[in-house]
């Protein structure tokens, strides 16, 4: 058949373009710093693309950034790939030799880098196998830049001696756009890869669901958005591409300070913000919390589980939240806690229980339970498998690892490394990872659940759950408890509130972890750079504990 007109490519500037059509005069706010008009954003983007050809960056290869959550961090996530560039996000939480060696495997040509990092990239530059450039950033007006780096630029500088007439290239909808690496817990990161093709899909997707399902989100034009998951982590879920279109004005907050990002949200009366579940409970439990009027502010929940504790104490605060659950080979979305028609009028006690699930699936997406051999499990709410998923916007491959990608997409679906079941509504609630999951005597635990239950016992702040042996099941569960400042309670106080929610059939009463081996209370729960909570290193302080 004879092809017949112009085949436009989904590319992440369609969304760019959208916006300069509809808010040329939005502002982009940057902390107390300064703020900015869309137009000017648009100009230094295309400034950026011009620098980029300056420094002999050539189409297909990858430019990397360390950054906190700037405005040079979205000028970046549209430049580079629009250059024809794989625009590499640096996970800056992660280990020196982690970072090292994500940079040579993605074969970064060109590095922006915030001086608060530029301390970490001198003590391995040495390291560095393909790095020809690097460009350092900074807030402070006269900054001077002192570094042993060879080959260094600043970045003002360098977007000053460029023009802002450019004309970006046209590019195929199936060229990489993006780079981000997995924590890595076992062996290297892997580099997650995503296409342009697969970001648009993934933001329509993420634009529709939020936007038009009501008693949600309600994301809607002209609103004011604040990202908080790190702009390293999935291009911060890739709401700042279809915020821009949409004409939100953009608060960024640089660097996370609690007491800061308060100020903003109510100064700015921000509408909407996506966050991994520490940060939120960071804002929630902050004493200032209640000092500001927040009851403006809706939080998309990621990284880790929302449970009912962290739901309900912002609900007090007037803030509506919902879960997320995905992963970074997701882009991340694959279901949330969404409702429907027939939840509209609950109470919102009743409302809470389903926007803390893991959830159905986002708009075009489909995900599924399955056993061992890959056969539908039915979704009844009890019966545990592997959960795999398939959506528009999966990543395709992991960078230069065949073997891992087929491991991945075994049998044509995702395979996520999460278990979970699917109830009779059709919502699925994930359980535990793989890794993390407890077979006690035979028979499955939910620690998330258990978590759950544990976590609304008022005098605990935050509660994980581990496996820990035993010698005649195997495994028995011990939930490791960081208290509130100032609350007291004992191994005996948490498992008669267990008690409880096993009267009322909330939770299996064989579940709840022995007296006294089962209770660990701790300082502080670890997480990791996202907000996950780190089991391997919890069993390891409980062990060191038992010695």
């Amino acid at each position: 058949m004879e092809s017949i007109g112009y085949q436009m490519q989904l590319t992440l500037k369609r969304f760019l373009d959208y916006g300069m059509i509809y808010a040329p005069n939005q502002i982009m706010k940057y902390r107390d710093e300064f703020e900015y008009t869309y137009t000017d954003h648009y100009k230094r983007v295309k400034q950026l693309s011009n620098a980029l050809k300056s420094l002999g960056v050539k189409p297909g290869q990858a430019v990397g950034m360390l950054e906190w959550d700037t405005y040079r961090y979205l000028e970046a996530h549209w430049a580079i790939p629009l250059y024809g560039c794989l625009f590499h996000t640096v996970n800056v939480r992660m280990a020196p030799d982690q970072i090292a060696y994500c940079i040579n495997h993605a074969e970064d040509v060109v590095l922006f880098i915030n001086e608060d990092f530029l301390p970490l990239i001198e003590s391995f530059k040495d390291e560095l196998k393909t790095v020809k450039a690097f460009v350092l950033m900074s807030d402070k007006k006269d900054y001077k830049l002192q570094t042993s780096l060879p080959n260094v630029y600043e970045y003002e500088a360098l977007l000053k001696e460029q023009s802002t007439d450019y004309e970006f290239p046209e590019i195929s909808e199936n060229s990489r756009a993006t780079l981000c690496y997995t924590s890595g817990t076992t062996g290297n990161p892997k580099g997650v890869v995503f296409t342009h093709r697969e970001l648009f899909m993934h933001t329509i997707s993420v634009c529709m669901t939020w936007s038009l399902f009501p008693n949600g989100m309600n994301f809607r034009a002209n609103q004011v958005y604040m990202p908080l998951t790190p702009m390293f982590h999935v291009q911060a879920w890739t709401v700042p591409y279809y915020a821009f279109m949409m004409g939100c004005k953009f608060v960024f907050p640089g660097k996370y300070e609690p007491d800061k990002i308060l100020r903003w949200l109510a100064e700015d009366k921000v509408d909407f913000s996506h966050c991994v579940t520490t940060i939120l409970h960071m804002l929630v439990f902050h004493p200032d919390a209640e000092k500001y009027d927040l009851s403006n502010w809706r939080v998309g929940l990621g990284g880790a589980k929302l449970n009912r504790q962290l739901a309900t104490r912002a609900w007090e605060l007037g803030i509506l939240t919902q879960s997320c659950y995905g992963m970074t080979e997701t882009c991340p979305a694959m279901t949330l806690g969404q409702l429907k028609p027939e939840h509209l009028d609950l109470p919102m006690e009743d409302k809470i229980t389903y926007l803390i699930k893991s959830g159905i699936p986002w708009v075009f997406s489909q995900a599924k339970v399955v056993d061992d051999d890959f056969n539908d499990l039915p979704q009844d709410g009890r019966s545990v498998g592997n959960v795999v998923v398939r959506t528009p916007w999966c990543t395709h491959e992991y960078f230069h690892e065949p073997e891992k990608t087929r491991e991945l997409w075994k049998n044509d679906w995702l395979n996520t490394g999460d278990v979970g079941y699917i109830d009779n509504e059709g919502y699925l609630m994930i359980t535990d990872r793989n890794k993390d999951a407890i077979k006690s005597g035979g028979e499955w635990i939910s620690t998330l659940t258990l978590e759950d239950a544990v976590s609304q016992f008022k005098p605990v702040l935050e509660c994980a759950v581990i496996g820990i042996p035993h010698p005649r099941y195997d495994e028995r569960p011990c939930a490791c408890i960081a208290l509130k400042p100032g609350e007291t309670a004992t191994a005996e106080d948490v498992r008669n509130h267990l008690l409880k929610f096993a009267e009322e059939g909330k939770i299996e009463k064989w579940w709840i972890p022995d007296l006294p081996e089962g209770y660990f209370f701790l300082d502080a729960i670890p997480h990791n750079y996202i907000g996950k909570i780190e089991k391997t290193t919890l069993r390891k302080m409980y062990a060191e504990m038992k010695k």
